[in-house]
């Protein structure tokens, strides 16, 4: 029996079927060609620039350049160039300033802002067929250094508005405005113009003075102006009279000096109780009195705004107090019995009195009440531990003064248990006295 014969091909499965169809796509695919592109350029005014065409395609017989996105127009060609013989004809649209060269690159000589635009390269080949790219030129001026100019250069403050202007104005340029090397703050009182060239401030204020840059830029070029300042005129404010003291003793040298911020610098002048000014911004009196006691009245003035504002300081010279005293009821009294009062005697006014406990602030205690002004001191009930020393200090604003001691001797009774080694006795009670003394330490008295 015959053996089955082999069949001369398979049917091909579908995945085969595709991937053979895929093979045959990409052997039979014409080569992909990259498309002519020229390079577009930013260029400043006078410079000489070059158009460079890239993928430029192979035989070719020649080149056209176009003022333009279009090559149908002839009047719009500005050369053209013959690879054969290396020759160049100049178009209806050449300016004389054009050169094309062997690799199609357009060499402009001196660009000015009118050749601001598109051009367009037309390569020829051998076929007559024909590829074209477009690219733009832009031209702009050089920028030259700003400079800041203003409607006010001294205006007032909370009065006058003030526009400030970034010059020149030059084309297809960006205006950028600092105010002490910073962006300008959002501010309902600052406002730009729509390009940014001008900016306006309202009711300008001594925060105001700057100083203010503008900057400008464009694709080629940048500039910063030099700062500028404005003179805000404000002022015065409420003066400050300096030192703050108030009170002097006599013979003391009175030295007062008064400023006001202000621009200009104020004006000022003195008067004492109403007197007739005196034009001067420091006022000194040497050896006063107390003659010479009364309101001082610094004027602070400024022609140019227009305004005054005052200031007044009330000086008292004041006699050093006296040495005070004081005066006790009893200085020796009983515990949880007696009333201690003390009181401070002096024969000076307007003075302040504390008291003094040993040598210490005295620190008052619920038993402790002092009258209005402090010159008596009321003990109620008097205790053991209120024992001690005690002084008044009388004071004015230019000096104090402090009491001689006065000591308090506190009684009290006592328990006393007196043993003997040989028969206990029974406790009795007597009276003992504590007598406090600062050279001393205290001594117990027993009393019968």
């Amino acid at each position: 029996m015959e053996s089955p014969s082999v069949p001369a091909h398979r049917r091909l499965v579908p995945w085969q079927e595709l991937l053979l169809a895929g093979s045959l796509l990409i052997f039979w695919s014409p080569p992909i060609t990259q498309q002519l592109t020229v390079v577009s350029i930013n260029a400043t005014v006078g410079e000489d620039v070059l158009f460079h065409a890239h993928n430029l395609p192979g035989d070719l017989v020649g080149y056209n350049w176009f003022k333009g996105e279009s090559t149908e127009n002839e009047n719009r060609s500005i050369a053209s160039y013959v690879i054969g013989n290396e020759s160049t004809i100049t178009g209806p649209a050449g300016s004389g300033r054009e050169t094309i060269y062997p690799n199609g690159s357009l060499l402009f000589q001196k660009v000015t802002q009118e050749d601001t635009g598109y051009y367009t390269l037309q390569v020829i080949k051998r076929n007559l067929r024909s590829e074209r790219g477009t690219g733009q030129l832009r031209v702009y001026q050089k920028l030259l250094t700003p400079n800041i100019t203003t409607n006010n250069s001294n205006p007032e403050e909370n009065k006058d508005p003030v526009v400030l202007t970034c010059e020149p104005w030059t084309q297809d340029t960006t205006y950028l405005w600092l105010i002490n090397n910073q962006s300008l703050p959002d501010s309902t009182r600052l406002q730009l113009s729509s390009d940014n060239r001008t900016l306006t401030l309202l009711h300008v204020t001594r925060n105001d003075m700057g100083p203010y840059v503008c900057k400008t830029r464009n694709p080629v070029s940048a500039g910063r102006s030099d700062p500028f300042t404005l003179n805000v005129l404000y002022g015065p404010d409420v003066p400050v009279i300096s030192p703050p003291d108030s009170h002097y003793p006599p013979g003391a040298n009175l030295k007062l000096s008064c400023h006001a911020a202000s621009n200009p610098p104020a004006q000022y002048s003195w008067s004492i109780n109403g007197s007739s000014p005196q034009p001067t911004q420091e006022l000194f009196i040497p050896n006063i009195t107390a003659n010479d006691s009364g309101s001082y009245t610094c004027l602070a003035h400024n022609p140019h705004t227009g305004l005054n504002r005052t200031a007044v300081k009330n000086i008292t010279v004041s006699e050093p107090v006296g040495k005070p005293s004081i005066r006790a009821r009893n200085s020796t009294v009983t515990e949880h019995k007696d009333t201690v009062v003390l009181t401070c005697l002096t024969n000076d006014t307007g003075i302040s009195i504390r008291w003094l406990f040993n040598k210490q602030s005295l620190w008052l205690t619920d038993r402790m009440k002092l009258s209005q002004g402090n010159s008596i001191l009321t003990i109620d009930p008097v205790r053991r531990e209120d024992g001690g020393s005690y002084q008044c200090e009388v004071s004015n604003p230019v000096s104090s003064c402090k009491s001689d001691p006065l000591w308090l001797d506190v009684q009290w009774r006592a328990t006393s248990a007196i043993s003997q080694s040989t028969s206990p006795l029974p406790p009795t009670t007597v009276r003992a006295t504590l007598t406090t003394h600062p050279t001393r330490s205290m001594k117990l008295h027993i009393l019968p």
